[in-house]
């Protein structure tokens, strides 16, 4: 039983799995107390698809992290994921108006509120707005801009917005499941919390990463996101072309891309064999684990080629010099760091959670980045969470709160 620190909880809410990570906030950092996890049966590429068996499969993984680490919660940072996430850039310009023209907060907020101002369809919500940099009478690379001199102040931020539908599910199968949600957040934006060092942002870095429905990607330049974008794919449909190419059930080719998987064939030796269990009763069979692996890396091959042309299209490969890092349940298998140095000609590494203390040999592995960050994000965060429960925020509502704010503007 943890005493007297601060207590922050992560749920990672994915297609294959549900994660739950419970930390301590010490005087010493960010110390893991408890971790849980549970097969997730009722998400696709993402995407709640059925609420009641997530609800359950949450409710699972919650009690294995209580059981853990001795306590019972109550709230958590949620994870969204999903092809329906968007991310834009854009950029807000206002006339300085503190006293001496000096910035001050409230002009900084100002800049953001202008930056945001895009049309978004009725059935999209901003997530994440995240600052990139700021502008002074045309003075570009400023991060923090409170107490500097200047009439024109402009920002450049990152919006990231999602499906309003998809965001209600989530929160509600948290809510149902007895945990209040303190804030969503990003997929790849939780896991480079995790994974990623301030070097590698400020040199330029893509994160992968690559869970079962989907692979979400993020661009770091010059300390800050740059780009976002989520594919569809992921390690599902690995499973899929493994139970079809070598006539398996599902749940067999799961076990033996877990056990055997491997996205370089070159890495594996012809003498090598899998025993791969039949359909229908049928004997089991040995085969080749070569054969596997030639089944397996085209898939991997296409998922980064799609990586590649998502961060060319932005226009992004020349200014990423810290290259590549995957993380995520999908690249623990052998050779994804090779195979992605072959076809990024980039230097490449993998992801797994640092910056903790605690049982941090428990979640020393890829599959955990996202469940890790959440809980990195919402220390840092937890005093300003900003998105809550949707279906509570009802029109009039935010009406009000925009006039509470004008008003005390004015004040």
């Amino acid at each position: 039983m943890t005493q007297g620190g601060e207590i922050v909880t992560g749920l990672d809410i994915g297609t294959t799995k549900i994660c739950v990570i419970i930390a301590e906030l010490t005087e010493g950092g960010i110390e893991i107390i408890g971790c849980g996890t549970s097969p997730s049966r009722g998400l696709k590429k993402g995407v709640v698809v059925n609420i009641d068996v997530t609800v359950e499969s949450i409710k699972k993984a919650v009690e294995a992290a209580e059981a853990m680490a001795g306590i019972s919660l109550n709230s958590a940072f949620v994870v969204i994921a999903g092809s329906h996430i968007k991310g834009i850039n854009s950029r807000g310009v206002i006339a300085v108006s503190g006293k001496n023209q000096e910035v001050i907060q409230a002009d900084v907020d100002r800049v953001i509120e202008a930056a945001k101002a895009i049309t978004l369809p009725a059935d999209r919500r901003v997530i994440h707005v995240i600052p990139q940099e700021f502008i002074i009478d045309g003075q570009g690379g400023v991060k923090e801009p409170l107490g500097m001199s200047g009439h024109r102040l402009e920002a450049e931020i990152h919006i990231v917005t999602g499906a309003v539908a998809s965001a209600e599910n989530i929160i509600k199968c948290a809510t149902r499941a007895g945990l209040e949600v303190q804030d969503i957040v990003l997929q790849p934006l939780a896991s480079s919390e995790a994974t990623l060092t301030a070097d590698e942002k400020e040199l330029g870095v893509v994160l992968v990463d690559i869970g079962g429905g989907t692979s979400d990607i993020a661009v770091f330049v010059d300390g800050s996101i740059r780009h976002t974008a989520v594919l569809a794919l992921g390690g599902d449909h690995l499973t899929h072309d493994i139970a079809i190419g070598l006539r398996t059930p599902p749940q067999s080719a799961e076990a033996i891309k877990c056990q055997y998987g491997c996205a370089l064939t070159s890495l594996v030796g012809s003498e090598e064999v899998v025993e791969v269990p039949s359909v229908g009763g049928r004997k089991p069979r040995l085969l080749s684990r070569h054969m596997l692996c030639e089944i397996m890396q085209p898939r991997m091959e296409e998922i980064f080629s799609h990586v590649a042309l998502e961060v060319r299209r932005a226009g992004f490969m020349h200014q990423v010099a810290a290259g590549i890092v995957v993380t995520g349940g999908s690249s623990v298998m052998e050779g994804v760091p090779e195979l992605a140095e072959q076809l990024f000609d980039l230097p490449v590494r993998l992801g797994v959670p640092t910056g903790i203390g605690g049982l941090k040999e428990v979640v020393s592995s890829p599959m955990y980045a996202t469940g890790v960050g959440l809980v990195q994000y919402g220390a840092a965060h937890r005093d300003q969470p900003r998105f809550g429960r949707l279906s509570d925020q009802t029109l009039v509502d935010k009406l009000i709160k925009r006039m509470m704010q004008w008003f005390s503007d004015f004040l």
